[in-house]
This record gives C-alpha cells, sequence and structure tokens, in this order.
C-alpha cells in the first residue's frame, strides 16, 4: 500500500476549526494537498509472502497513487459494493461444493461483455506490469485469444480482484498485489506487509473493510496456527462490507464481497453470534460451509474520508 502518512498531521488553528465545524458551515475549504508524486508499490511479490524492490506502476489512476484521500476503509467497501452492482448483486449463500456450473458458457458473467473487460481491468490495475496475468481479460489469455470454459480455473480472477481494490483504493506500497490470496496471507502472517495484520478467526471479530480468508480444495485443513507457510496455497479471501447484521439467512451475520465467486462478483452472507465473533468461546466456527482461516486487519490511515459527502 502508500507509503505510511502521518494519521494527524499539525495544521494551522484556522484549518482545524474549519475541520470541526464543517458540518455546520460550508464556507471553509479542505486544505489538504495531494502528494506532488505517485507512490511506488512492489514490482514482484513471492509465494512466502516476502516482496520485490519497490517501482512506479502506470497502471494505476493517479488518484491512487498519490493519495487524493487517505487509504481509508470506507472507499474499500463503496468500492467492493460498486463493482458488486456491476454484476448484478448476486448473493452466493450456497455450500460452494453444491454450486451447479452455469448451463452454458455464454452465461457465465466473466465472460459476458462489459464485464469480460472489467475482469481484464481487474488484472491491468490490480497486478504489476511486469506479471504474466496482467493483461488477461474474464475470458481471453495474454495473447487476446479465448480460453475454453473447462480451463477458467487457470485464470482465477478472485485475488485480482482484491488487489484491484486495495489499489484504486490508495492502499499502495502496503500490499502485496498478486494473483495469489496465499501470498497476501502469508505476508500478513510473517509481518512483511506494512498494511496487513493476519489474526485469528477463533479470537478476532471482523471489522468492515477487513479481508476474511479461507483455504480452498485440500487446503482447506490449514489452520492459523499454521501460517505462514513456505508456499502457495489455495485460498480465496472476501472484504467485509458489512458487520452486526440481524436477518436471512442466519440471524447474526457479516456480508462479504469477493471475486469469481460463481464467475462473479457476489456477496456472501456468514454467520456469526451476537458480538460479531467467527466462532463460540471453545473455537468453534459457527459457519459449516468455510472453515475460515484468518482475518487480515487492514490497517487503514482513517475509517472515512476527512471530507465524505462533500
Amino acid at each position: 500500500m502508500n507509503a505510511e502518512r502521518t494519521r494527524n498531521p499539525a495544521r494551522p488553528l484556522h484549518i482545524s476549526l474549519c475541520l470541526t465545524i464543517a458540518t455546520i458551515l460550508s464556507g471553509c475549504a479542505d486544505s489538504r494537498v495531494p502528494q506532488s508524486t505517485p507512490n511506488r508499490t512492489p514490482v514482484a511479490q513471492y509465494a512466502n509472502g516476502t516482496t520485490g524492490p519497490l517501482g512506479y506502476d502506470s497502471h494505476v489512476p493517479d488518484f491512487a497513487t498519490r493519495n487524493f484521500e487517505p487509504f481509508n476503509r470506507q472507499d474499500v467497501v463503496a468500492i467492493a459494493l460498486r463493482e458488486w452492482r456491476m454484476f448484478g448483486n448476486p448473493v452466493s449463500d450456497d455450500d460452494p461444493e453444491e454450486r451447479p456450473e452455469a448451463a452454458f458458457p455464454a452465461l457465465k458473467p466473466e465472460r459476458i461483455p462489459g464485464l469480460w473487460q472489467r475482469i481484464g481491468e481487474y488484472w491491468w490495475i490490480g497486478q504489476d506490469p511486469g506479471e504474466t496475468e496482467v493483461s488477461w481479460t474474464g475470458k481471453q489469455d495474454g495473447d487476446g485469444r479465448i480460453f475454453a470454459p473447462e480451463h477458467d480455473g487457470h485464470y482465477a480472477w478472485s485475488a485480482a480482484f482484491i488487489s484491484y481494490v486495495m489499489r484504486v483504493a490508495g492502499a499502495n506500497e502496503r500490499f502485496p498485489y498478486s494473483p495469489n490470496h496465499s501470498t497476501y496471507i502469508n505476508a500478513a502472517a510473517t509481518g512483511q506487509s506494512t498494511g496487513l495484520k493476519a489474526q485469528d478467526p477463533k479470537s478476532y471479530i471482523p471489522k468492515l473493510g477487513d479481508l476474511l480468508c479461507v483455504g480452498r480444495g485440500r487446503s482447506k485443513s490449514i489452520t492459523f496456527s499454521m501460517l505462514p507457510t513456505s508456499y502457495g496455497f489455495p485460498s480465496h479471501c472476501g472484504i467485509v462490507v458489512a458487520a452486526g447484521q440481524v436477518g436471512a439467512p442466519f440471524g447474526h451475520q457479516l456480508s462479504i464481497i469477493g471475486g469469481n465467486v460463481d464467475d462473479a462478483v457476489s456477496l456472501t452472507h456468514v454467520p456469526t453470534d451476537a458480538r460479531g465473533a467467527l466462532s463460540d468461546a471453545d473455537g468453534h466456527i459457527y459457519d459449516s460451509r468455510y472453515p475460515w482461516l484468518t482475518v487480515l486487519e487492514v490497517q487503514y490511515d482513517a475509517d472515512r474520508e476527512p471530507d465524505s459527502g462533500q
């Protein structure tokens, strides 16, 4: 993510007063000035969570690389929700082992006109320019050739989606952008990432903007105590976009949004208790579908934009 910024920089008294009464008077303008040059980000990531040297990424918008707004959880949640709406607000609460494939490949959201290009943007912006995957789309490889639907698994874009959201939200050098979720899971577990902290899902209560992660396939057996691993492993993460909810289907629950869930950006409800915890006092995860591996606590500069709503 970005170079770490001072949370409360010193400001002249008249500016502080403007910010204090901003909700009452609109005559005082926010005098924060964006950085004059872009932040650098890691140009390589490795399965064990380590990163390569830093460099400038021309694929990332200026408003993100220069931090027009501080990196904040409000923006991450809003960006994830925007992408979810673009895919038609799908909800995926069924057990992933029981979900049927699309009747026809052309009906997969990732291959629909307008959406396969959007997935191409997740790759183009979310990954570093030197990565092989940077030119992929929802249905084409880096050479522009359409790949067969049965090979979709080789072009899985869920980690590209997370990387994209963090990029455009202004995380910059504090996030280890990768086509694999396990890269930033291990980076958080080793302390290699200044923007992530791995938390035990049996004791930590997720907050808005955190990442909730699980191992996939044979990697479901990996537990928090086994992190970090020295290797990459199949996994998936979603962004917490709502917490402390009460309603169907689980009663007490939170909501996460992830990419490449049923070939779309989808929302999934996750059962919790009244406190928002994922497990009971004995460490038993409430969710029978997902043996949650870790919660990645994202180290934001702020909860909200300083001038939110203006």
